[in-house]
Parts: structure tokens; C-alpha cells; sequence
């Protein structure tokens, strides 16, 4: 009878394993309800159906001549006119199409490794330099989040053209390289990512400002440049109104510039004027590809603050 009550009570106090939680789960005092977790998905699906749909429409389009994107179902194929359409997009742009590509890719990767360098250099020092007017410098570049970029273009045509710079490389990359949200993010990161005692331990040792910013906050800013140089690249990769103000050579249109000149034409041929934009708009998508990494890790550097 003892032993029969000693296994008795040990078994009843013996407790149940917990089951393991997922490492990435969030606590369960957290957790969200999965009520919350259906609207979540909800949302997503929506939101990736809202960027990929018109993707889609455009693969679809620019296989399409003028008649079939008027009078077939818009979201599936019809004739294929994929030749045809590459054809007569070279023929209207006379061989410039790849021209304009390759300045588009010109005008963005010197806009953004100029402004990404200036923007960072300015943010670390504002994160961690003390001067005479910083409050002032901070609130000038808060006041240039608020300009909308149209509204400067002709004051930039006008300093341009009095510099005799217009319908040149550098009347698109010198304004396209100049960011205060650029700014504005460097100081963030250097904020959060560059610690004080790690500058103060080099300046003990002897290494000069540029040293450690070139050989220290560089490195611990990586994921963030990326960030602030995808910014850059694809404003200035979509950015119209400058080009259209600044260049009237045809050797010197971006891709969106040139794109419009076949648009505004008086019979346009539109599955051409679709798969231009179509082949206009890889460069963009394989760059994200290529530094999601880099931009996701970036991004959570400046949501934390420590």
C-alpha cells in the first residue's frame, strides 16, 4: 500500500512537458488573437495583389498590338505581337531605347553612391558631432522633407541654365544626389548603429575623424547605405520633371523621358510604348533582388533606437 501511494503521488505531481514554442513566435502576452492574424493575411494578400496585378497587366500588354488591348480580355493573351512590338520600339526610338536605358542607369547609380556618401556623412555628424547651429541644420533639413521636389525644379532650371549646365549629365545627378530624407536617415542610423565609446576608443588611439569614418562608421553603416542608395536610385530612376526640364538631346533622355516623347505622339504604337515600359522597369526590380538583403537588415538598424 505505501509503495502504491508513493507512485501515486509522484505521478500526480509530476508535471505535463510544455510543448516547445517556435523561436520566433512572439510571447504569448503578445501574441496577436487569430482574429487579428486573418485580417493580417487579409491585408498582405491585398497589398501584393495591388503591386503585382499591374505588373502582370504590363507582361500582358506589351504583347498585345493596338486592336487586341481595346478589344481582348486585359488580363490574359492574345495574339502574340512580342517581336512586333520590339520591332517597332526600336524603329520609333531609332535605336536609342538602350541608349536611354543605360543613361537612366547612369544618372541613378551616380545619384545615389554621391548622395548615399553626402547623406551619410552629414547624418553621422549631426548624430554625433556637437557645433554651433545644429538645431538650426536639423530644422532646415525636416523643412526639406516638406518641399515637394516639382516645386524646385524651375529655380533649378534657372540656376542651371545661368551656369550653363542644362541639358548635360550633371543637371540631372548634381539635384537628384542632394536628399535631406537621405540625411535625415543617416542621422537616424548613426544614431542607433555607431557607438560613442567605439569613436572615443579610436580617437584614443590616435586615428584621425576621416580615418574612422572611412575605415569605422562606413562598415557599421553598410546596411543602411544600401538603404539610403535605393532610395536615391529609384527617385531619380522615376523622376520626369527634371530630365524634361533640364535635356532636349535625344542622346541624353532617361528612359522616362524618352518613353513619353512615344506616348505623346499622335498614333502611338501602345504595346511598343507597354513593353518599353516593361523592359525600363527590370533594372529596377533585379537591383531589389540583389540587395533585399542588405535593405531589410538596413531598415531594422533604424527602428530601434540604443
Amino acid at each position: 500500500m505505501t509503495t502504491t501511494r508513493l507512485i501515486t503521488t509522484e505521478s500526480s505531481t509530476r508535471r505535463r512537458p510544455r510543448r516547445p514554442r517556435d523561436a520566433d513566435a512572439p510571447p504569448p502576452s503578445i501574441a496577436p488573437s487569430p482574429l487579428t492574424r486573418v485580417f493580417g493575411i487579409i491585408a498582405l494578400v491585398v497589398a501584393t495583389l495591388y503591386f503585382l496585378v499591374p505588373v502582370y497587366w504590363l507582361i500582358v500588354a506589351s504583347t498585345k498590338n493596338n486592336t487586341d488591348l481595346t478589344s481582348t480580355f486585359g488580363f490574359w493573351f492574345a495574339d502574340w505581337n512580342l517581336d512586333t512590338n520590339y520591332d517597332s520600339l526600336m524603329n520609333w526610338t531609332q535605336g536609342l531605347f538602350w541608349r536611354w536605358v543605360g543613361n537612366s542607369m547612369l544618372y541613378s547609380v551616380s545619384a545615389g553612391v554621391i548622395g548615399t556618401l553626402f547623406a551619410v556623412m552629414a547624418g553621422y555628424a549631426i548624430a554625433k558631432f556637437a557645433f554651433p547651429g545644429k538645431k538650426i541644420a536639423v530644422g532646415v533639413i525636416m523643412a526639406g522633407l516638406l518641399l515637394p521636389v516639382a516645386l524646385l525644379t524651375v529655380p533649378l532650371y534657372i540656376e542651371f541654365q545661368a551656369l550653363g549646365l542644362t541639358n548635360t549629365m550633371w543637371a540631372i545627378i548634381i539635384p537628384s544626389a542632394v536628399s535631406p530624407f537621405g540625411v535625415f536617415l543617416g542621422m537616424v542610423y548613426a544614431q542607433s548603429s555607431v557607438p560613442t565609446e567605439l569613436l572615443e576608443a579610436a580617437r584614443i588611439d590616435g586615428a584621425g575623424e576621416a580615418r574612422i569614418f572611412f575605415t569605422i562608421v562606413m562598415r557599421l553603416l553598410g546596411p543602411a547605405m544600401v538603404t539610403i542608395f535605393l532610395f536615391i536610385f529609384v527617385a531619380t530612376w522615376n523622376n520626369f520633371l527634371l530630365p524634361l526640364m533640364m535635356i532636349s538631346s535625344q542622346d541624353l533622355k532617361p528612359v522616362t523621358l524618352g518613353l513619353y516623347g512615344m506616348v505623346s505622339y499622335f498614333a502611338p504604337d501602345k504595346g511598343a510604348v507597354m513593353l518599353g515600359a516593361l523592359l525600363g522597369v527590370i533594372p529596377l526590380v533585379l537591383l531589389f533582388f540583389a540587395l533585399q538583403k542588405y535593405w531589410r537588415s538596413g531598415l531594422a538598424a533604424g527602428a530601434v533606437k540604443g
